[in-house]
């Protein structure tokens, strides 16, 4: 059970990296994302998916396992923040 899940997880990281490839062929102005980016984009969401199965398959508290939830949901929305627009001003940041 849980390989389908990991691939369901998969899956969906590379459908929403297609979307994003889409966009950018369709308005290529709007959308300007390097091969790069889409590498650590996809590392950034199979990291998210794949560390919430794992939590849910780990933790059997269900109050324990929302709170691990919640916290590897910011720090994946900080990440993506501090990448996208550069909210800490890091090295890596975006602009």
């Amino acid at each position: 059970m849980p390989r389908i899940r990991q691939k369901i997880i998969l899956g969906l990281v590379s459908l929403v990296l297609f979307v994003v490839w889409i966009a950018g062929r369709l308005n290529p102005t709007e959308v300007q994302w390097t091969g790069f980016d889409y590498l650590v984009a996809g590392l950034l969401l199979a990291g998210l998916g794949l560390s919430i199965e794992w939590t849910l398959r780990r933790w059997h508290q269900h109050k324990m396992r929302w709170w691990i939830i919640a916290l590897i949901l910011a720090i994946f929305a900080l990440l993506w923040l501090e990448l996208a627009v550069g909210i800490f001003g890091s090295p890596f940041a975006g602009t």
